[in-house]
């Protein structure tokens, strides 16, 4: 494996007049839409860069090294963890606050236009034209699982993934989660596969083998097909005691950011930097200082009450949050949910998560779809409030460290509405 790029030895190419006039007007329209108040003017700018120079991203990427990450749940924290631990060595550009398509990558690309290396997360559907776009050093695969289509979608992703990284040149290395059978198909057709102990907390949609569609057998934390020997591989990197545990040694887990989900995020983050020469200690050392993703896990003051916001979008992620604020049994809880969107249209998930955990606690439901939280947590053994108003269920909880989950849409409402 190639230990990657030194900094001092890169030398960009150079882009066509064509590229040049085209990310200008780029710039150009995010600079308006920040003056607009229109938000951070990424989205706008990449997608006017693309307008005129389709090749936009080809171009940007061209003479990098860059490592691609995708998820459903985790990929945007462990991009950012990995972009501190690839900066340890040197200027790398990433992306942020889930611009994860062409038009946002191009913005990151842009915006870092001499850092030699890239962590670029990447929308799990789009996981194919963006790696044919950027020609990536690295995929990092951490997990697929349902969103709101009840089993339809990851399907079709799957097929998608493993269609894509059958595609890849040998000059790609893959950081697969051994422990989700789903990750572990798609990478099937690879030729160099680094192999992380990443956990699977949510496994109802690995049940099925989606290479001969005949059950999974689980035994023991792992699994076996009997019909076309798809197995749980050895892994390369794992958590154990508090620890990152791999090829170089054992280095202990510093993250800021609360949870066993943000632990395998560190852990994904550590294993993808070595292969770029990133001593494993500076890596974590790096991601340490990390305490706010995209709004998530910021902590808000509104009137005493110090707020946390934490998001949700499926099962999957379901699972992770209300385990996480079940361990903080001090704290007021709040469950925040409109109905935009495909995740306030169907609440479904709600029933997968394990509510239970939270019985005998009280906790405040607000916005649209309080009702069909509410019922949840009362069946679950809560206690439990309805309040219309997102801010007046926070004022509803003693003053103190204050857990507001929220779905998707309604996370993004409450972020730009919070004090900062």
């Amino acid at each position: 494996m190639s230990p990657g790029i030194p900094e001092a030895n890169v030398e960009r190419p150079q882009l066509s007049p064509r590229a040049r006039v085209a990310l200008a007007a780029g710039r150009a329209a995010k600079r308006l839409s920040r003056a607009l108040g229109k938000g951070e003017g990424g989205v706008i700018g990449g997608g006017v860069a693309l307008k005129l120079h389709p090749r936009a991203l080809e171009d940007l990427a061209r003479g990098r090294e860059i490592a691609v990450v995708s998820a459903t749940n985790g990929k945007s924290t462990t991009t950012q963890f990995l972009a501190a631990a690839l900066a340890t060595a040197g200027p790398a550009a990433h992306n942020h606050g889930g611009s994860n398509m062409a038009n946002g990558l191009v913005a990151a690309l842009d915006a870092a236009r001499d850092a030699p290396r890239a962590a670029l997360e990447v929308d799990e559907a789009y996981l194919g034209p963006i790696s044919a776009a950027v020609a990536p050093r690295s995929i990092t695969l951490m997990n697929l699982s349902h969103e709101l289509t009840r089993g339809v979608s990851y399907k079709k992703e799957a097929r998608h993934w493993r269609e894509t990284i059958a595609r890849l040149g040998p000059d790609c290395t893959v950081i697969a989660n051994a422990d989700d059978p789903l990750v572990a198909w798609t990478v099937q057709p690879a030729t160099d596969v680094v192999w992380v102990a990443g956990g699977l907390l949510w496994r109802e949609d690995s049940l099925v083998c989606r290479g001969c569609l005949l059950p999974i057998r689980w035994e023991a934390g792992s699994y076996h097909c009997d019909g076309c020997g798809l197995t749980r591989a050895e892994p390369a990197w794992w958590l154990e005691d508090g620890a990152v545990r791999g090829p170089a040694g054992s280095f202990a887990v510093d993250t800021r950011l609360p949870g066993r989900a943000n632990q395998v995020n560190a852990l994904f983050a550590v294993a993808t930097a070595a292969l770029y020469g990133v001593d494993p200690a500076a890596a974590m050392a790096a991601i340490a200082g990390i305490t706010d993703i995209a709004g998530r896990y910021r902590e808000y003051d509104v009137e005493g009450r110090i707020v946390q916001l934490h998001m949700t979008k499926n099962s999957a992620s379901w699972n992770e949050v209300v385990r996480l604020v079940a361990s903080d049994p001090d704290a007021g809880l709040v469950f925040a949910l409109e109905d935009f969107g495909i995740t306030g249209r169907d609440t479904a998930t709600i029933w997968d998560s394990p509510v239970e955990l939270l019985a005998g606690r009280r906790a405040v439901t607000s916005g649209a779809r309080r009702h069909d939280v509410a019922r949840r947590l009362e069946v679950a053994g809560a206690r439990v409030t309805a309040v219309a108003d997102h801010f007046d269920a926070i004022r509803s909880c003693p003053p103190g460290p204050v857990h507001v989950v929220a779905n998707y849409r309604t996370f993004g409402i409450l972020k730009k509405r919070l004090p900062s």
